[in-house]
């Protein structure tokens, strides 16, 4: 189903929303832009931008919105993205929505619709919270959707399970309360726009996507 759709996908970290942006984007036949995907890719390929995205990343400060923004439009004036886009992390605050409009709007183009993925806070810690990966094939486990046969075991080369820091409960909350406090202007940004449309993300995989596919044509 090829339409012009052009997407900012919001949602909080454990919502599922990478696997469901990757979902809406083959439902509408358009690309699924993730910015982290297009921070590695520009890296890989030691580009201009890649060069000056990674001097701030080694100093440990943030890219600035201009470089981010140059990366996310340059990749959305490639073909494939003709008909439209699903964007995956970008724009995460205010000061980026409204620079990624105003560069839309110098193309005659601006963004169509704003999904939000809703997630109960504690639901969010539980699924966080239970990620375990090999530490030596890498594998993932989860406590409650996926255990391993022997507690702490992989099942796979017998590597000791860990978890990363940022999947320990406390870490998790704090991630959340930050996500809160970036997201919560974006929300109202895209609401007062009419473009804001919000779906339960605490249901199984397939009801939250055709859920997300109802929001979209609306």
């Amino acid at each position: 189903m090829t339409v012009p759709v052009r997407v900012v996908f919001l949602g909080p970290p454990g919502a599922g929303k990478g696997t469901q942006a990757k979902q809406l984007a083959e439902h509408f036949e358009v690309p699924h832009v993730a910015s982290g995907d297009l921070f590695r890719k520009h890296q890989v390929e030691n580009t201009e931008l890649g060069q000056l995205a990674k001097r701030y990343m080694e100093r440990g400060e943030l890219v600035p919105d201009g470089v981010t923004i140059s990366m996310v439009l340059e990749r959305l004036q490639e073909p494939d993205a003709a008909n439209g886009y699903i964007l995956d992390g970008f724009p995460r605050t205010l000061e980026q929505a409204r620079a990624l409009d105003k560069a839309l709007a110098e193309h005659q183009r601006s963004i169509d619709r704003t999904p939000l993925l809703q997630v109960d806070t504690e639901e969010l810690v539980r699924r966080l919270a239970g990620r375990w990966l090999c530490s030596k094939c890498q594998r993932p486990y989860h406590e409650v959707t996926a255990p391993p046969k022997e507690k702490g075991i992989c099942d796979v080369c017998g590597g000791e399970l860990m978890q990363r820091a940022d999947d320990q409960p406390d870490v998790v909350r704090k991630r959340l309360q930050t996500y809160e406090e970036q997201t919560a202007p974006l929300v109202g940004y895209y609401k007062e726009q009419g473009k804001l449309r919000t779906v339960n993300g605490d249901q199984a995989i397939e009801d939250v996507g055709r859920d997300l596919i109802s929001a979209m044509m609306e």
